[in-house]
């Protein structure tokens, strides 16, 4: 949800369009800057999301932090700009800020592995004891972008020291993109049972709902409506009454706009509550 006219702004209108959860940008996700949270602004922050009910809101990271890069300036300024992250969740009371793990780029994917794993060491003894947590969220691999192997997750949680401040963000569009499987109900738990037996299903700290533009195995990052892509509506219908994870926070990362003067985000969310089984 958009931050424009202030963080309480966002609540309100995931509150308006009958969500339970928000996420934001605690900043402009392409800037490295960012200007000062007030106090002002986390107690307005805090206030609306009491009257509204909304709870679990959490952040997106910079899309500028890479923690896999080679480029040590590069490397030490993306520790830097999460650092910032960490601190503005945790003053806004975030229940987490999501961090796509990186890119290798020129170099292998065990060098750029071990540098997010150095990067988020080094986050957590800059930030100290916090409650808001680093999501690190699955990623469609396009590029060299890590992180779209449960292994690549598994491997990078296994080598932080504090591992037990850190969480996964499932995106159904990104490991879709990235070849997992999910349209039938035997797909969809084997998926499950994969990402269980590799990372943990008591890691995934939150979810993003988006179906695709793109086929599975594309390893292209496209969201679309949910049922209006390439995931369909059975993968959503799977996820919805998964008792495993009913009580894990999900979010709409669907594209904005309106259809017949609808909020899109409306449409997707009732599609999605029309899957549940009471």
């Amino acid at each position: 949800m958009s931050i424009a006219g202030g963080y309480h702004k966002a609540v309100e209108a995931a509150a308006a369009a009958g969500m339970s959860t928000c996420q934001i940008f605690t900043k402009n996700n392409n800037q490295w800057r960012a200007n000062p949270i007030t106090d002002k602004d986390v107690e307005l922050f805090r206030v609306k999301l009491e009257e509204t009910g909304v709870k679990h809101p959490m952040a997106h990271s910079s899309y500028l932090i890479n923690l896999a890069s080679p480029e040590e300036a590069l490397w030490q300024k993306s520790v830097d700009a999460l650092v910032v992250e960490m601190q503005r969740g945790e003053q806004l009371g975030l229940h987490g800020v999501v961090l796509h793990p990186g890119a290798h780029t020129t170099a292998t994917k065990e060098q750029g592995i071990a540098n997010v794993i150095r990067g988020l060491d080094r986050m957590h003894e800059e930030v100290g004891e916090i409650k808001c947590r680093c999501l690190l969220e699955t990623t469609a691999g396009q590029g060299s972008n890590l992180g779209w192997h449960f292994e690549q997750l598994a491997e990078m949680l296994d080598g932080v020291r504090k591992a037990e401040r850190l969480g996964v963000c499932v995106d159904t569009c990104h490991i879709f993109a990235a070849g997992y499987p999910l349209e039938t109900a035997d797909e969809y738990d084997q998926t499950i049972q994969d990402f269980d037996g590799l990372v943990g299903i008591d890691r995934i700290a939150a979810f993003h709902l988006n179906d695709s533009k793109r086929e599975r195995g594309s390893r292209v990052d496209r969201h679309e409506h949910i049922g209006q892509g390439y995931l369909g509506l059975e993968p959503f219908r799977h996820l919805m009454n998964d008792r495993r994870l009913e009580t894990i926070p999900m979010y709409l990362e669907t594209p904005k706009g309106t259809q017949d003067n609808e909020d899109l985000d409306r449409v997707n969310l009732r599609t999605l509550r029309e899957l549940i089984v009471s």
